[in-house]
Formats: structure tokens, sequence, C-alpha cells
């Protein structure tokens, strides 16, 4: 065993020696054949020159293929590595000392590319969590600075009323006093549980519960109790809604929600006297919703601003909060269901749509 490693090419040392007593013993061997040959000795010294010539031209070229060419290929893939660039890896595949330099790169380039893709994953994960901290304080901010304006004005009236209570003898002012005093912050209290609903549904702190149910009969239920039971109706209303029922999956309770505040927009903006229509048909494997009430068209220029928060729209005599229609936006989102509303001949129409189940 020892006498096989020992005459092995496991090194590049081991390579340059077997090398260099190849060629010396060729030299010798040349340069005897070319004395001894029957020829003239200017000849024989031409015959062994070329002998010479061809003997350092092989050794130049085991040298490269030893030497040169693994030290070219370790100096371009060290250069790769020193800009980062772990794509190409060292194709040395010899059992000297340059294949375990070789191995050893790639090792240590499939380590570091390792080190890099986690150190950049964890950047990106640093900036989505530096995102989400900016997106969250401003929208503490956005929301201390909505309900520091809204409050304004029902405080406004407490405080008067609040005040005139104190030194109006008579008992019906105060009586009524008393009442204003109850309404706005009954309206304060419904305002600040309408935005802090409206706030947790758009950070994804609330969750959707999906079920099965009639919706045909959900919006009857819901309408019924909104539109044809008002003691204050003073509206002609009008509805067409399927024979048969038209099952949904969705979250009752917030669809309940969206059919609330759709409802009691177009309750409010329809014209005294007007024309209320409420429409639920069976399209393709859907169903769409709509209500149109006479009134006042929408702005064209503020179409696309009515589903934000507090937008109001000056031309009806709307004196809502400015929520309803941004947590119907949110809800429908947050289910991929498609919604809108357009302008009509005397009137306006909201809408959306939802897929029906068996």
């Amino acid at each position: 065993m020892k006498i096989k490693d020992s005459f092995s090419l496991r090194t590049v040392r081991k390579k340059i020696i077997m090398v260099s007593k190849a060629a010396g013993i060729i030299l010798i061997i040349s340069y005897v054949i070319s004395t001894g040959l029957p020829i003239e000795q200017d000849f024989s010294f031409l015959l062994w020159l070329f002998f010479i010539t061809l003997l350092v031209l092989a050794v130049d070229c085991l040298m490269g293929r030893f030497i040169s060419k693994p030290i070219d290929k370790l100096s371009r893939t060290a250069r790769k590595m020193a800009q980062l660039d772990f794509s190409s890896p060292c194709e040395i595949r010899t059992n000297d000392e340059f294949g375990e330099i070789s191995q050893s790169l790639n090792k240590m380039a499939h380590n570091l590319q390792q080190a890099l893709s986690q150190l950049q994953a964890a950047n990106c994960q640093l900036e989505r969590d530096v995102e989400q901290e900016k997106r969250l304080l401003k929208e503490r901010k956005e929301l201390v600075d909505n309900l520091s304006h809204e409050m304004k004005t029902p405080l406004g009236v407490i405080r008067a009323y609040a005040e005139g209570l104190q030194d109006e003898p008579d008992e019906e002012k105060r009586r009524k006093y008393s009442d204003i005093i109850i309404a706005e912050t009954e309206r304060m209290a419904s305002l600040i549980t309408t935005l802090l609903d409206l706030s947790a549904l758009e950070n994804g702190a609330v969750q959707l519960h999906p079920e099965r149910f009639d919706f045909v009969a959900f919006v009857e239920t819901v309408a019924g109790r909104l539109l044809v039971d008002a003691p204050d109706a003073d509206y002609e209303l009008q509805y067409e809604l399927p024979e048969h029922p038209v099952y949904v999956d969705a979250d009752k309770g917030r669809m309940e929600q969206v059919l609330n505040n759709l409802l009691v927009n177009a309750k409010r903006n329809v014209y005294p006297g007007g024309v209320l229509k409420l429409t639920l048909k069976a399209n393709n494997g859907s169903l769409d919703f709509s209500i149109f009430n006479q009134g006042s068209p929408i702005p064209e220029e503020s179409m696309s601003k009515i589903w934000t928060k507090f937008y109001r729209n000056t031309n009806s005599g709307y004196s809502g909060s400015g929520l309803g229609l941004a947590i119907v936006a949110q809800i429908l989102s947050m289910q991929s269901l498609s919604y809108g509303a357009a302008n009509q001949p005397e009137g306006v129409a909201f809408f959306f749509s939802i897929p029906s189940v068996k």
C-alpha cells in the first residue's frame, strides 16, 4: 500500500517530480539514441535538439494542465465570489490540492449563498415589519384625527346645552335640553363604535365567518325591517325579488351590515314621496343586488370618493357619519365581491354581485 501511495499522483508536488524525472529520463535516452545512430554527428545533434524541443513542449503542456489551468480557474472563481457572484462553481475534479481547494471554494460559495439568501429574507421581513409599523402608526394618527374632528360638533352641542340646562328655569326646556344631550351622546357612541369596527376590518383584526343561507329571504327580512315597517316612510317602495330561494356562502352578519348601510343611505337620500326600488336578480350563477333612490345625482368627480371614510355628498341632505359606504366597500372587498354606484335617470343606484351556491 505504501509503495502504491509513493507512486500515486495525488499531489501537485508528486506530479511535478514525476514529470521532471520522466523528462530527465527521456532526455538521457534521446541523447543515447541520437549519438548511437550510424549517422553524421551534426545530423544526430539536430535530431537530439528536435527531441529536446518536443520534450520542452510536452513538459510545458503538462505543467499547464497540472498547475496553470487550475490556478486560472481558481482565480476566476475567487474573483466572481469577491463580487458576490456564486452562479458559476469551480470545475476542478482532480484528486490533488487544487481539487480540494476547488471543493472548499464551492462549499464556501454555497454557504455564503445560503447566508445571503437568509439575510435578504430577513431584510425583506424587516422592511415589511417597518412598513407595517408605519402603516399602523399612520392609521392610529388618522383614527385620532378623525375622532377629534368628528367629536368637536357633538361635544360643542353637549357643552352648550349643558350650560343652558344649568341656567334654564323652564322645566319643558330643561327636558328638551336633556333629550338633545342624550341624543348627541348616543351619536358619539355610535360614531366611535362604527369607526373602531371599520379600523378593525381594515387592519385584518376581524375575520369573516362564511355560512350558507338563503339570500332572498335574508334581503326580505332586512328590507322589511328598514323600509316596509319604518314609521317615518315618505317614499314609494318598489321591489323585484326572485320567487324561489337562492343560496349564497358569505358572512351573514357582515352582509346584514352591508344591506343596512345601503338601504339606510338610499332611504336618507330619496326625495320626499320619491321612488325607492329594491332589486335582486339571479344572473348566471350570481345574485345582482341593487337599491335605487329617486334623488339628487352624485357629481361624477365625487363618484370615486363616496367609498372613503367621512365623505359626505353636500348635494344631498344626508347627515350621517360618512362611514357607512366605507364599511360596505371594506366588507365586500374582503369577500372579493364586485360593487359600485351609478347615476341613473332621476336618481342613484348602488349595487353589488354575490355568487350563488347550491
